[in-house]
């Protein structure tokens, strides 16, 4: 691969990053937070949220699949031996940001698995009872903050494997 198709490669995997990355840290460090003041109906929150977060899946599930395809391009000539994934400190970093991009997956899998589209429908046509939305509303918060964290720490990861520490 030439200098220029890394770079456009490299390029190509930040601007998912921060699409991904960004967008998920907005959703829970600026907009949740300030919906409170929006609106003092759980129920309206909700309804919100579920809007905010169809249309924030649009571009940040694309963003998420180019992220692992180009991660997974970048790493493939370590992944094709074995033995330098164990033998390097580059190896085992790979490793445990994989490890963080599956645990990454599962915690994406569980969120939508828990606001599935016959919950949303519920929830936006008023017919789930408040104190089921409030239980709702805990999971949901407590995933998004395990995936903001997990993103964080895959990034982290990602500019130790830049770095070639």
């Amino acid at each position: 691969m030439t200098a220029l198709e890394q770079a456009i490669l490299t390029w190509i995997h930040l601007v998912s990053a921060a699409i991904w990355v960004g967008g998920s840290l907005f959703i829970g460090i600026v907009f949740s937070p300030l919906l409170k003041t929006m609106t003092s109906s759980l129920e309206e929150r909700m309804q919100i949220m579920i809007r905010v977060g169809r249309r924030f899946n649009k571009i940040a599930v694309p963003s998420l699949i180019i992220l692992m395809a180009t991660g997974l391009y970048s790493s493939h000539m370590l992944l094709g031996k074995p033995d330098l994934l164990v033998a390097t400190s580059y190896g085992t970093f790979l490793i445990i940001k994989i490890i963080l991009v599956i645990a990454l997956i599962i915690t994406y899998a569980i969120h939508v698995r828990v606001i599935r589209k016959d919950i949303e429908e519920k929830i936006m046509s008023n017919q789930m009872p408040e104190s089921q939305i409030q239980k709702l509303r805990k999971k949901i918060i407590i995933l998004g903050e395990i995936t903001v964290v997990l993103s964080v720490a895959i990034l982290f990861f990602a500019s130790l494997l830049d770095a070639g520490v």
